[in-house]
């Protein structure tokens, strides 16, 4: 049964609470409606506000994927088996024509991967003329020479490898013979008694008796007490002499250095200028460990294919993960205003006027029948508390309050208990640095040919956050240039006072930032350093439009 295809779903950058809830209990809802292979992803690291969400209901953090762009992975990988380095030449050799292979990896016992062999290795080491000790060289089994030349042992022990002396055929006569027989060779002989009796006592390794002549008695007798290996092969000794190279372990003619391998994490952009300039059929991949996966080519990367995506909790390519452009996006569902990422063809789009995703797909687990368990509806409940500020927030509606209501129920919850919790587990700025802080919820817009980008941290503690604004204000005055930003604003946002600090920082931002708030600022603003809001919660529904609206005026 073939594998079912993987498909991504995944919140934007610097993920919320919502963000990441959405992504599980959306995947667990698609895998229900039709049985696929949905896997719940982010685009950034964690607050400490879902982390102590997930830690408390004990749900795994889902699978970081900070660049979209199609893997080595996400393209068909040959799975070419892997081989020995003690296997003959010959039978991969065999391998590679019953399986149209031109390459051929090897491995170890662990499976990682060791070097290559190719046809041309193959053939070069058929070509080339070897001196007569380069299977003692090679190390050569006796059981590849036994495979290789058909042999039939009648006398010592087959294990182990012929390592030490020569090859040669015994065509001269016994006298000449114990000149050049020296201990440790391997001697091709006939049947000639007194040929096989003069190896034996010259002390060679093997014997290999050609055309399948018989051993007496007294040879095989006399071979077993000199620990000589007697086979008999089915050739005549030239035969034998031009197959027996072929015995040789293919780790001896492998390719082991400069070998141009690629991590199956390896993005395929990289891979195709890699393989632009390199004239090799096959490329091996491997983990990131080294371990043998398969072989690619460029006919592989002919297809391929964008990772298939579904994103939540936003619609812009500014706020998606890196490479967008590059994936397949099968669906968008999300609660913020139409900045769409383009998409090769027509995608399910569902963009709606609430509070939270999470209430959206609660809708959709409503809508398809399909019961809400125990532990969804706690990430969906804390989803929507999170999101609607546990309905303080002006982009709150009466259907995320029901919904949470509801789902609060079902998972058993205090919905004003878990609200405190969450909110002074995401407030704990302790042992964070100011980046840290800076980048748990940080958005980036593009309107009016302006790029900005606004933060917000949300606290329970007014103390906290004044403590934060000179150290903010410096970190975003310091951070414009490299995030190539025109303006950033950051809001420290007090629950119980449902206020908002708004700092300010690039060229015009404060000047943007007093136009948008005129009416809702503080009657000394012009004296702060930070433009004081209250009412303001929301960035969504209160801050971004606003600004939007003085960039495009």
């Amino acid at each position: 049964m073939a594998d079912k295809e993987k498909v991504y779903v995944v919140g934007h950058r610097n993920p919320d609470t919502d963000s990441i809830c959405s992504a599980i209990c959306y995947s667990r809802l698609k895998n229900r409606i039709d049985g696929g292979c949905y896997i719940p992803a982010r685009a950034g690291g964690i607050n400490e506000e879902t982390r102590y969400v997930l830690e408390r209901f004990g749900v795994p953090v889902p699978l970081l994927i900070d660049n979209i762009t199609t893997q080595v992975k996400d393209i068909e990988i040959r799975k070419t088996t892997g081989v020995s380095r003690n296997l003959s030449i010959k039978r991969a050799w065999n391998m590679m024509q019953e399986k149209d292979l031109y390459t051929v990896p090897v491995v170890n016992e662990e499976g990682m991967l060791e070097g290559l062999i190719t046809v041309g290795d193959i053939a070069k080491s058929y070509m080339n003329v070897y001196e007569s000790q380069v299977l003692s060289r090679a190390e050569t089994s006796y059981a590849n020479i036994i495979d290789t030349l058909k042999g039939e042992v009648v006398a010592g022990q087959s294990s182990g490898n012929f390592s030490e002396g020569k090859v040669l055929i015994a065509a001269a006569n016994p006298d000449m013979m114990e000149s050049f027989i020296q201990k440790g060779d391997l001697v091709i002989l006939g049947n000639r008694y007194e040929s096989q009796l003069c190896a034996v006592e010259m002390e060679a390794a093997c014997l290999i008796v050609c055309e399948g002549a018989k051993v007496s008695l007294t040879i095989r007798k006399l071979a077993e007490e000199r620990k000589c290996l007697v086979m008999i092969t089915p050739y005549d000794a030239f035969t034998a002499a031009r197959l027996i190279n072929q015995s040789i372990p293919t780790g001896f003619f492998m390719r082991t250095e400069h070998l141009i391998t690629f991590e199956d994490t390896d993005y395929i952009d990289e891979v195709k200028k890699v393989m632009a300039s390199k004239r090799h059929r096959d490329f091996p991949v491997t983990d990131e460990s080294g371990r043998y996966i398969g072989m690619i080519s460029r006919r592989n990367l002919l297809g391929a294919k964008g990772k298939p995506v579904i994103l939540v909790d936003h619609n812009e390519r500014n706020q998606a993960a890196e490479g967008i452009e590059h994936a397949e996006i099968r669906e968008i569902i999300d609660h913020h205003r139409i900045g769409a990422v383009e998409t090769i063809s027509p995608v399910f789009f569902r963009n709606q006027p609430l509070g939270c995703t999470a209430t959206i797909i609660y809708q959709m687990f409503h809508e398809n029948a399909i019961e809400i368990d125990r532990q969804t509806a706690q990430l969906l409940c804390s989803a929507i508390v999170s999101d609607t500020l546990l309905f303080r927030s002006p982009t709150c509606t009466e259907t995320d309050r029901q919904a949470a209501l509801d789902l609060a129920e079902t998972a058993g919850l205090d919905i004003d208990q878990l609200a405190e919790e969450m909110f002074s587990a995401g407030s704990n700025l302790k042992g964070k640095t100011v980046e840290e802080i800076f980048y748990q919820d940080f958005k980036r817009f593009v309107s009016g040919g302006v790029t900005f980008g606004v933060g917000q941290i949300i606290a329970t503690n007014r103390g906290d956050l004044e403590n934060l604004e000179s150290e903010l204000l410096l970190f975003m005055e310091s951070t414009i240039e490299k995030q190539n930003l025109d303006m950033v604003f950051f809001m420290l946002t007090n629950v119980l006072t449902q206020s908002t600090g708004l700092i300010c920082a690039g060229k015009n931002a404060r000047e943007t930032a007093e136009e948008a708030f005129r009416g809702q600022l503080d009657e000394d603003f012009q004296k702060a350093s930070v433009l004081r809001l209250p009412g303001v919660m929301s960035r969504k529904k209160q801050v971004v439009p606003e600004l939007i609206a003085v960039l495009q005026g």
